[in-house]
């Protein structure tokens, strides 16, 4: 059986873009950690309050004309490897 968060637990949610941002923007994203690969891509990760924040996030990447590589909820048990 899966564990599913309940109302008062936020999900960790590790998202991918493509372009290299600078962790300054961090605050822009809620928070977030970011963190730019030597790859070209810039994963933001961290703690997501609700499903209406994570929309939230995909907005602001739409708005800035970054391209949304992936979205992934990390499990509770594996949090320690997101940073």
């Amino acid at each position: 059986m899966k564990h599913m968060p309940d109302q008062g637990e936020q999900t960790i949610y590790r998202i991918s873009i493509k372009g290299t941002l600078d962790p300054c923007w961090s605050e822009w994203f809620d928070g977030m950690a970011v963190t730019a690969q030597e790859s070209g891509v810039t994963l933001l990760c961290g703690p997501v309050r609700d499903q209406a924040a994570l929309y939230g996030l995909l907005v602001k990447i739409r708005d800035m004309g970054m391209l949304l590589l992936s979205v992934d909820r990390i499990d509770a048990y594996s949090a320690e490897t997101v940073q």
